[in-house]
This record gives structure tokens, C-alpha cells and sequence, in this order.
């Protein structure tokens, strides 16, 4: 595994890392800017909080958010575990009044029972506010409102490695369509013992609960609650919780100096050579720079070339053409011109005439034209009368 590490680290080339003193100025400057907006709204409110505190800032602390965006997708599919990175300080410290859930593998009675005992830590012991096994889990929160009111009791969910994975059909979109509550894995069971440098591997006889001690499984919940989550998505975009709003700018700048280098180092490839910048962000500010590559792309094959433009037929034919210049330009468009004209006019011709309508109004101009031949018409009637009856009193 050595070599291979090694291997990564000779083609990605130098190694980067985050400057410092760049990310503990943008730690100052959000962590200002969140207590002046805080401060702000809460004046503006028309409304007094009675949760809010003498000097007017919100007694529940806003998150912190390391945002990585990287040139390619670090994960082929939706990671439903979650991953685990230490912090320098913890999200939940020990003085902290957080409730936690354990949900374990069957039965919980025995997992109650280490909880209970002396030999667990009795700070520890006093934050754990439900042990529940994955049998119980779905016969008494199988509904959507008991789910909500589940998640509402708790602030941290803690789920046996074993069964993990069936946790999401379990508890559905209602924990699992954001990352702040979601299961974080943790190993209840005995470690192996080491014969000759090997782990020997454990045998469960009949009846008994493959648990662990009460020290251990105290020491990997400490470790979990000092850890910030990693939920990976096919995208170039990762967001961690490393922060609240409530922490020192130097601790902030810790934490996200340790996810930022264990997010490279553990969960993107090509390591920072597929990272394109790091962000830091509250719930609701705008995203502070920490670090930007001057490289867009890992490869050329990454750069797509633009598609040439489809060329009209005709305007091909009317450039392949030479031009013709001055008079002898205008005497062809004339001819052209008057060609057509030609044409059209013997085209005309040939259709047949349209038949006449007897209701049919006749143009305008033709109006004048029938008029006169029946005019005329009446008149060398009238005349031929008037003879005829000249005619016939003379021989009378």
C-alpha cells in the first residue's frame, strides 16, 4: 500500500496545502458577519425570542460548512454511510448537552446493559437518551410521524457498523434526505485479539452477544462525536460540517485545515490535482475562498472542442460564384431581373382561366368595360325598334 501511496504522490506532482493564515482571516471575517447578521435580524424581529440570550445572539449556534469543489466526480453513486474524520475540536463537546440515540444490532438488552454498567464513563452514559436495536426500530417507528418525532428527540445517531446499511429502507427520506442526522457507523463488537502479529478471528457460540467492552465501546463513541461526517454524491461539489458559529476563528481554521488535507488524501482522486477550490460558508452568507487552483482541467481529453458550424447550401453556392464588379455586375442582375419577370408572366399564361360565379362580385375594374356593351347594346335595340315603327306608320 506503501508504494502505491507513493506512486499517487509522484505523479500528482507538488504537493499543496492550505495556507493558514488565509484560512484563519476568512474564519474571522464569517464568524463576524454571522453574529452581525444574527444581531441584525433579531432586531429587526418583530417578535421577542424568549430562547435568545441577554446580549441579543441566538442561543443555538449556526453551522460551519468546508465546501470542496473538485474538476471530476469523486464517487460513482450516492454513499449513504457516511465517512469519519477526527477533529481537533470537537462538534459535540464533553460539556455539551447532547442526546444521543445508539441504535444496535439484536438484542438490545445486552447493549442497555453495558450502557448501565460502572465500568461505562458516567458523562457518556448520561448523553445516551435511547438504546434501540434494529427489531424494535422497525416495529415502533415504522410511521413517518413517529420517525420525525424520533429525530426530533435526538441530535446525534449512532448505528452499529453490522447494520448500518439497512438502516436507509428503515428509516427512509426522513433521516436520510439531508446529512446532519444521519447514522454515523460506529464498532460495537470485541476486537481481535493478535496471535503472532495477526488478528484471530472471533467465534460466537450459541447465546452469546458479540459486544464489546464498556471501555471500548465508550472510546469509539467518543471518536465519532469528535468526528465530522463525509456523505459523498456523484458531483464535483462535497460539503462537510467542520464548525459551529460559537467556536474560536483559531478553531475553525484547525478543523478546516484537518478535513481539507483528509478529504484529499482519503476520498479524492489524483489527489489535489482533481481539486479545484475550497470554500468556507455559514447557512446563509456567501462562500469565502480558502484556496483556488489555476488549472480548469486534469487532461486535454477533459477540454471538448466546439462543433464547427453547419454551412448553408446556398450561401456556399453564392460564395463559390466570382464576383462580378460595376456595370457588368448590374447588366446580369438586370438580365436576371427581366428573365424572371419572362418567366412568370408565361407561366401565368398557361394556367387555365377560373370559372365565373354567378354571385361572384366582379373587380372594379372590369365594371366599366361590361357596362358600356350592354349600354351599347340597349341603344341599336331601341334604334332598330324605332325604325321598325317609322316604317310601318309610313305605309299606313
Amino acid at each position: 500500500m506503501a508504494a502505491s501511496k507513493d506512486l499517487v504522490a509522484a505523479k500528482a506532482g507538488p504537493v499543496y496545502s492550505i495556507d493558514p493564515d488565509q484560512t484563519l482571516k476568512a474564519s474571522k471575517a464569517l464568524l463576524a458577519h454571522i453574529k452581525k447578521a444574527a444581531a441584525q435580524k433579531a432586531q429587526e424581529s418583530s417578535k421577542q425570542n424568549l430562547l435568545d440570550d441577554s446580549d441579543g445572539e441566538s442561543s443555538d449556534p449556526s453551522t460551519i460548512w468546508l465546501t470542496l469543489t473538485t474538476k471530476r466526480h469523486i464517487a460513482d453513486k450516492t454513499r449513504l454511510q457516511p465517512g469519519r474524520i477526527a477533529l481537533p475540536h470537537s462538534l459535540h463537546p464533553a460539556g455539551a448537552e447532547t442526546t444521543i440515540c445508539l441504535i444496535t444490532a439484536d438484542p438490545q438488552r445486552a447493549y442497555k446493559d453495558i450502557v448501565a454498567s460502572d465500568a461505562f464513563p458516567a458523562d457518556l452514559r448520561a448523553r445516551i437518551t435511547r438504546v434501540i436495536d434494529l427489531g424494535k426500530l422497525k416495529a415502533k417507528f415504522s410511521q413517518y410521524e413517529a420517525q420525525r418525532k424520533l429525530l426530533a428527540e435526538h441530535d446525534v445517531f449512532l448505528g452499529d457498523d453490522r447494520i448500518v446499511n439497512r438502516l436507509p429502507k428503515v428509516l427512509g427520506k426522513t433521516f436520510y434526505k439531508t446529512t446532519l442526522k444521519r447514522p454515523v457507523p460506529v464498532v460495537l463488537t470485541p476486537r481481535p485479539a493478535r496471535v503472532a502479529g495477526k488478528r484471530t478471528r472471533l467465534r460466537k457460540t450459541e447465546g452469546q452477544v458479540n459486544a464489546g467492552s464498556p471501555a471500548d465501546i465508550a472510546k469509539e463513541i467518543r471518536k465519532a462525536l469528535a468526528s465530522a461526517l463525509v456523505s459523498l454524491t456523484p458531483s464535483t461539489t462535497t460539503a462537510v460540517r467542520v464548525a459551529a458559529s460559537d467556536f474560536a476563528p483559531q478553531q475553525v481554521a484547525d478543523n478546516v485545515a484537518a478535513v481539507a488535507a483528509a478529504l484529499v488524501d482519503k476520498w479524492v482522486p489524483q489527489g489535489w490535482r482533481n481539486v479545484r477550490a475550497f470554500h468556507i460558508k455559514g447557512p446563509e452568507t456567501a462562500a469565502l475562498p480558502i484556496w483556488l487552483t489555476d488549472e480548469l482541467w486534469l487532461d486535454d481529453k477533459d477540454v471538448v472542442a466546439d462543433k464547427p458550424k453547419a454551412i448553408d447550401e446556398n450561401a456556399a453556392a453564392a460564395a463559390a460564384k466570382p464576383a462580378v464588379a460595376g456595370k457588368k455586375r448590374k447588366a446580369l442582375e438586370d438580365d436576371g431581373a427581366t428573365a424572371t419577370a419572362a418567366a412568370a408572366a408565361a407561366d401565368k399564361a398557361e394556367e387555365p382561366a377560373p370559372k365565373r360565379k354567378t354571385r361572384a362580385k366582379q373587380p372594379e375594374a372590369a365594371k366599366p368595360d361590361s357596362n358600356d356593351n350592354v349600354l351599347d347594346q340597349q341603344i341599336s335595340d331601341r334604334k332598330s325598334r324605332l325604325r321598325k315603327a317609322k316604317a310601318k306608320a309610313a305605309t299606313e
